[in-house]
């Protein structure tokens, strides 16, 4: 097994569906470098191994399809009979074997994610929450549906944590520009601290 190192800043992302969490990550990393940062997403062994036990498309269940949104509901129960288990279970498998120094956990959903992080990485995990309206979302190709959008999942987040971090994602692009200038300078400032 390859040797984990430790990271110097772990960002552990929040929000509703469609608010921006992938495109705000993606943002991040095209800002800093592979070499820097690492995007963890906890829906990938997730997905991998629910298409696995069901034989279905895992590369359709990683994309914004309606391919996904069919099977949506199924995973979240599937996911969360995992985690009442062993809720650090896909928290250990995404963070194994990553060397970059800076990780980048882009979907938190659940309160045992975001405590994870911070027990395990206490000193050095910042939480950042991503908003959006649901006008917003709506226009992202968001839909409510009930057994999704009052999981655990989707609500698990609302409150009781305090984030870091706040990112308004509503669709004001010199907003966002600059809290992404200030995320990223704050992340660049952690790189260049004495360890």
């Amino acid at each position: 097994m390859e040797e984990m190192a430790a990271p110097r800043l772990v960002l552990v992302f929040s929000g509703k569906r469609k608010s921006g969490k992938d495109f705000i990550t993606d943002r991040l990393q095209e800002s800093l470098s592979g070499d820097t940062c690492a995007i963890l997403r906890l829906s990938g062994p997730l997905k991998k191994q629910f298409a696995q036990e069901r034989g279905l498309d895992f590369q359709r269940l990683l994309d914004a399809s309606e391919y996904k949104e069919t099977y949506r509901a199924a995973m979240i129960r599937w996911g969360e009979e995992k985690r009442n288990s062993d809720p650090g279970f896909f928290c250990r498998l995404i963070v194994e074997g990553v060397t970059q120094p800076v990780w980048i956990i882009s979907d938190a959903r659940r309160r045992s994610d975001v405590d994870w992080f911070l027990s395990s990485y206490r000193d050095v995990t910042q939480t950042v929450r991503v908003e959006a309206s649901p006008e917003t979302r709506r226009a992202r190709g968001w839909e409510f549906t009930p057994e999704v959008d009052e999981a655990e999942s989707e609500c698990g987040l609302d409150t009781g944590v305090t984030f870091d971090w706040i990112i308004s994602n509503d669709g004001d692009q010199s907003a966002l520009e600059e809290q992404l200038r200030q995320l990223t300078a704050f992340i660049r400032s952690k790189l260049t601290a004495e360890v």
